[in-house]
């Protein structure tokens, strides 16, 4: 009987050991402290050396986590269970995490390389004054393609994409927004309709689309796209760039109707527990030496002025990746369209998938 009490014993004293030591772990991962910093991000989104070198400046370790859509990124933060201190968001998703209360307000104070931003992208309308945000990246949605596999073939408007010798030919992004709002614009609509009577128009017009869509999937259209395995694609531009870096027969545009401008910022989220540091890697981001390399590993455009001096011109001044003012003007900004109204469109680009079986 004594063995068993000793044994009963040992477990209470280990179990308690056990729970105050993950007690002692959990508050240092939830607090993130002074010494590290936990950094949540779209996937390839940033040079890891940059990660680096930023630890090697501060001090700080960073806990790196990817993403793969705005809606599960938001998710995550909203359910607090890991205290992320930095993320990057997209326009429409700043709105809706302002609305929830989901930010920190930025103090510029902290942040002195705010001055090598493009004013054109500071105080946008879903950020009004950037109270909650900074910019990160920013870039078009159109279709890359590659005439050699199409005989020429050029894609100046939307609806060049439903000529029936491209049978089994296009892969479209795995997203509601964008392949609704692809047939949204090829009808004259706006991205950000929440006309039942429109939007019901462009899910039809997207369903006699199918016999030419080969697939609709994620980042795996970047190989298949370099490999000549897809001619055609729906993709954002610095996904284009990639193809393009690495097989000079792809091209990129957005086509006449117009197409989405976004952009991604970088936010402190109110959970974050770090928030000195916080404002340290994003001033470290926005350095110019810094924000060059990282546009240069990444593809995207980058909205600093200074980063975009020490580029190669034969980059910045390429306006299928840097589209002037003029042509920004004519493109849309997602809006925040509100949770019911977003469930309509994912509803109705479900159907446009099941109607492809």
């Amino acid at each position: 009987m004594k063995d068993i009490y000793r044994t009963v014993a040992l477990i209470l004293i280990v179990s308690a050991v056990l729970l105050l030591i993950n007690s002692k772990l959990n508050e240092g991962g939830g607090r993130s402290g002074k010494n590290s910093l936990t950094v949540y991000n779209w996937g390839e989104y940033i040079d890891p050396d940059l990660i680096k070198q930023f630890e090697l400046e501060t001090g700080i370790k960073v806990t790196y986590e990817t993403f793969d859509s705005n809606e599960g990124m938001m998710g995550k933060v909203e359910q607090g269970g890991t205290a992320y201190d930095v993320t990057m968001p997209s326009e429409y998703m700043i709105e809706m995490m302002t609305e929830k209360d989901l930010l920190l307000p930025i103090d510029y104070s902290l942040i002195p390389n705010v001055i090598n931003i493009d004013p054109y992208f500071m105080d946008l309308p879903f950020d009004p004054n950037n109270k909650y945000s900074l910019p990160y990246f920013w870039g078009t949605l159109g279709i890359a393609y590659n005439p050699e596999l199409l005989e020429g073939q050029t894609f100046e408007s939307w609806d060049d994409l439903w000529d029936p010798s491209l049978k089994q030919e296009i892969i479209l992004v795995d997203s509601a927004r964008e392949t609704i709002g692809m047939g949204l614009n090829s009808l004259g609509y706006s991205l950000n309709s929440t006309s039942l009577s429109e939007l019901r128009k462009a899910t039809d017009k997207l369903k006699t689309l199918s016999n030419n869509v080969k697939a609709v999937i994620g980042d795996e259209v970047t190989p298949l796209m370099i490999n000549g395995e897809a001619a055609i694609s729906l993709t954002w531009s610095g996904q284009a760039a990639d193809m393009m870096s690495e097989n000079e027969d792809i091209n990129y545009v957005v086509p006449e109707e117009g197409s989405n401008l976004w952009f991604d910022n970088i936010v402190i989220p109110r959970t974050a527990k770090n928030i000195e540091g916080a404002h340290a890697f994003i001033n470290f981001m926005l350095d110019a030496e810094v924000a060059a390399q990282n546009a240069d590993y990444v593809g995207y455009s980058t909205p600093n002025l200074e980063a975009m001096k020490l580029m190669d011109t034969e980059v910045t001044e390429d306006e299928r990746f840097y589209p002037d003012e003029e042509t920004r003007d004519h493109l849309e900004v997602y809006k925040n369209l509100g949770l019911e109204m977003l469930g309509i469109y994912n509803e109705l680009f479900l159907e446009f998938k099941m109607d492809m079986k």
